[in-house]
């Protein structure tokens, strides 16, 4: 399996988190780090930008069902930018898609 790597980049009042490779139960709490990383800035708005993950799996889909949960609390935003196709397809046959704020998503042919 490839290798996670998550990283912030603070921009105003958004943070985004760039996250890069396969999210599965053998990373999932690094992600869950970094994203508990960015909520310490108390930001309006949180981006995951999920345009480099090829996979996920149901623990790193916990990760951002309980991110957004989170967000809610802290009245902040939480959206998932351009999932790949079939990360995207996964949450919305999970029926998270819409709790996940997913934008840009490709188009489904």
């Amino acid at each position: 399996m490839d290798s996670l790597n998550v990283s912030i980049r603070p921009d105003g009042d958004t943070q985004h988190i760039d996250v890069l490779g396969e999210v599965d139960v053998s990373c999932a709490s690094e992600l869950r780090d970094v994203i508990d990383e960015a909520f310490e800035a108390k930001p309006a708005h949180i981006e995951l930008h999920m345009d480099e993950v090829s996979y996920i799996d149901s623990t790193g889909i916990g990760v951002l069902v309980a991110a957004a949960h989170r967000a809610r609390e802290a009245q902040a935003t939480l959206s998932l930018i351009k999932p790949q196709r079939n990360v995207a397809r996964v949450l919305s046959l999970l029926g998270v898609d819409e709790e996940l704020n997913l934008q840009n998503r490709e188009s489904e042919e």
